[in-house]
């Protein structure tokens, strides 16, 4: 029940702490409020000493020290959200290099170079997430015929007419339209594109058809970086 109480408190103490917006809590004042929460924490203190006599004191004491550092570490943690958020963000895009991590300030997107030495780039087409590789040298958005249909393509009424080199050696692709293609915050719709045969290729490519509509975009030697 003493961990129940001092949680309960705790709770209240920073919900009225961080609330801008609190006015009046029974007549007082957030900051009237602010300084009785103290004087709430001993008097739980003080009567759980009495009614818990089989808790000793060093027992209670310990219990209170723990309970405020959770509440400083909250406070803390919500203070600093923000800056916590990016670094959040940063250690996903070096567990996942193909994760969009994206700047709140500027909205820029930023890729980390893969393992592979490429960028592999995690992108939703029309809806469904598909991995492709960041390439220059490829003058549309290219995508297999897996993730064509994953995307909701109707591969079978394709015209494979187009002529195409890719890893595997020459093959034929049929041009078709994205409704939408988005990387992390940037949106694009309607968006020329290919779509390989079975097999010709094994990784969606993204092409010029949709790097030419960034504002920028750079490359260093670790990292990808769009500006919408």
């Amino acid at each position: 029940m003493l961990f129940v109480a001092f949680a309960m408190l705790i709770a209240v103490g920073i919900g009225l702490a961080i609330s801008a917006d609190a006015g009046t809590v029974v007549g007082l004042t957030q900051a009237e409020t602010a300084r009785l929460i103290p004087l709430l924490l001993i008097l739980t203190l003080v009567a759980s000493a009495v009614i818990g006599r089989r808790h000793r004191l060093g027992e209670i004491l310990s219990n209170f020290t723990i309970w405020i550092a959770i509440g400083a570490v909250l406070m803390v943690g919500y203070t600093y959200r923000d800056e916590l958020a990016g670094v959040g963000q940063r250690v996903m895009g070096e567990l996942n290099p193909g994760a969009a991590i994206i700047n709140e300030q500027t909205g820029n997107v930023r890729i980390n170079r893969g393992m592979a030495g490429n960028f592999r780039v995690e992108t939703a087409v029309n809806g469904a997430r598909i991995p492709m590789i960041f390439d220059t040298g490829a003058s549309a958005v290219v995508l297999t015929n897996a993730d064509a249909r994953a995307a909701g393509i109707d591969t079978s009424v394709l015209g494979y007419s187009v002529p195409v080199q890719t890893a595997n050696g020459t093959g034929y692709a049929a041009a078709t339209t994205l409704s939408r293609l988005e990387v992390g915050n940037i949106a694009r719709d309607n968006v020329r594109a290919f779509v390989v045969q079975e097999g010709a290729l094994e990784t969606s490519l993204l092409g010029m058809t949709f790097l030419e509509t960034l504002t920028r975009f750079s490359v260093t030697r670790n990292a990808l970086e769009m500006t919408d």
